[in-house]
């Protein structure tokens, strides 16, 4: 195998066997799949400080040897995809999309492949700190004393997303495709592990609605910190892509005039439904609910209904039930999808609806709602005032936010 650091100091000498200097850094192009070595950065007066790597002829045992002279070396020609390994990658975070987590580069595997000398691995291991001390020999010697040896632990290039917060790694310009198609329970735990600046890289490259997925999915001191160093239009966008509900639970802590400053930004439909929400206790079931439910007059016949349903394109969590109410949005009624799919086209909604509906009150605690649930085996449950007009419903996932443990709020989500 051929590592960054088997290239690092190494003597680099022309083809008359001149020494013209050492080698302090190699230079890639940034490309899919892998990025290619394109020049050498030089340490030493004899030679320019960067040389195109068209001019190198071989390599071994710690030696670069030219195929020119020292006076025929010309100073290498930059290219914007360009990137310097030792400077801007090695010792720097990384994500390791197939392990999700966040790891540290200890060294760089490269490989040769038709002329070119490909940058293919990233070595996160031990040996990869020995490697670079000259010590790796000694390291697995000792290992081996105790009837073990240093495991090789590499991630393949391909595997990995780039980090740029750090000013001298801006260059690093991968779009995180690669991390923007983990679920965002998984981006969420590696935006966990890092910095604040290194979030806000992350989530400055996140569409909207996958965004706005990882903000639900993070912790309170997470999505704090990420709205805080969001500017308004953008931490506006991303709360009106989340559900209602998780929007105002994430407005409802921070300071009052920020939080007014973002609902502000909002879209108006967007930013009254949290608006209403807000106004609910924290602990109550209006505290808890989402407004996004599919509710449809008993006027309706079934295949009516589902075509309304194909205008409001209610989304997987609000399509657990469709509730029935009458002009006044009193709830009158429900009926599951199965039962609205497989009815005759004709059949009124009303024949359709289970009339005995079971809800709660907007005062109702959490716990009492988690309860209704369990109970009586629900997936959401409606919401009504006193005058048993619908108001929003909880649903399964944030009913049993209410009676997990913290630390398992966020996996019970992702399930």
């Amino acid at each position: 195998m051929i590592f960054l650091s088997d290239f690092l100091r190494a003597d680099v000498v022309d083809v008359q066997q001149r020494t013209v200097g050492k080698v302090r850094d190699l230079i890639v192009r940034m490309g899919d799949p892998y990025p290619t070595v394109i020049a050498l950065a030089v340490r030493g007066h004899a030679a320019p400080a960067t040389i195109d790597w068209s001019v190198v002829r071989a390599w071994e045992n710690r030696e670069i040897s030219l195929g020119v002279t020292a006076a025929d070396l010309k100073e290498h020609e930059p290219v914007p995809e360009e990137v310097w390994l030792g400077r801007d990658v090695l010792d720097k975070q990384i994500v390791d999309t197939d392990g999700r987590r966040v790891v540290r580069v200890n060294d760089l595997q490269l490989q040769q492949s038709n002329g070119s000398v490909l940058l293919v691995g990233v070595d996160i291991g031990t040996r990869g700190l020995l490697r670079r001390l000259n010590a790796e020999h000694v390291g697995r010697r000792l290992r081996r004393l105790t009837g073990g040896d240093l495991p090789q632990r590499l991630i393949s290039w391909d595997a990995v997303d780039t980090l740029h917060s750090d000013e001298r790694s801006v260059k690093l310009r991968i779009s995180h495709r690669k991390l923007s198609k983990m679920h965002p329970a998984d981006i969420a735990e590696i935006v966990g592990q890092l910095g604040g600046r290194d979030r806000e890289a992350i989530f400055a490259s996140l569409d909207d609605e996958i965004a706005a997925d990882t903000l639900e999915e993070s912790s309170e001191e997470v999505q704090a910190q990420i709205l805080s160093r969001l500017d308004d239009e953008r931490a506006a966008d991303i709360l009106e892509a989340m559900s209602p509900d998780e929007a105002a639970d994430l407005l409802a802590d921070l300071p009052e005039e920020r939080r007014e400053q973002l609902i502000a930004k909002m879209e108006a439909d967007e930013a009254q439904d949290v608006e209403e929400l807000l106004a609910y206790g924290e602990d109550t079931a209006g505290g808890l609910m989402t407004t996004e439910y599919v509710a449809i007059p008993a006027s309706l016949t079934a295949a009516e209904a589902i075509d309304r349903l194909r205008e409001l394109e209610p989304d997987a969590e609000s399509i657990y039930y469709v509730y029935v109410i009458d002009e006044d949005e009193r709830l009158l009624g429900v009926l599951s999808l199965r039962d609205l799919i497989v009815a005759q086209p004709t059949t009124p909604i009303a024949d359709l609806m289970i009339k005995r509906v079971i809800a709660v009150p907007v005062d109702a605690r959490p716990e009492d709602v988690a309860g209704v649930i369990a109970k009586y085996n629900l997936l959401a449950v409606p919401v009504v005032d006193d005058d048993d007009r619908i108001q929003g419903i909880v649903t399964i996932d944030d009913a049993l936010d209410t009676v997990m443990p913290a630390g398992m709020k966020r996996r019970a989500r992702a399930l």
